[in-house]
């Protein structure tokens, strides 16, 4: 067998493997790897995630609702109140 016939039967055997694997659902493991991979990173996007930092802002944000409470409140209180609401902050 001559070399050029040699690469016809190994492309032949190749492309036969090939058009087999697609067929019956052999699939490609690194692309079926990837897409694994993918399909995982993007669950975790979707996940709600309590670390730190996000407990930390959440934190923040529950403090800053209460000051605007205040400043509402002190906004909408008539002169004595909110001179009296004033005082009182003064002392904490």
């Amino acid at each position: 067998m001559n070399p050029f016939e040699m690469v016809v039967m190994i492309v032949a055997i190749v492309t036969i493997g090939r058009v087999i694997s697609a067929r019956y659902g052999g699939g490609n493991p690194v692309r079926d790897r990837l897409r694994g991979r993918l399909r995982d990173r993007m669950a975790m996007l979707d996940e709600p995630r309590d670390d730190e930092e996000t407990l930390r802002l959440r934190g923040e944000v529950t403090r800053l609702n209460e000051r605007i409470q205040v400043l509402e409140r002190l906004a909408t209180d008539p002169a004595k109140r909110l001179s009296d609401e004033i005082d009182q902050l003064k002392n904490q």
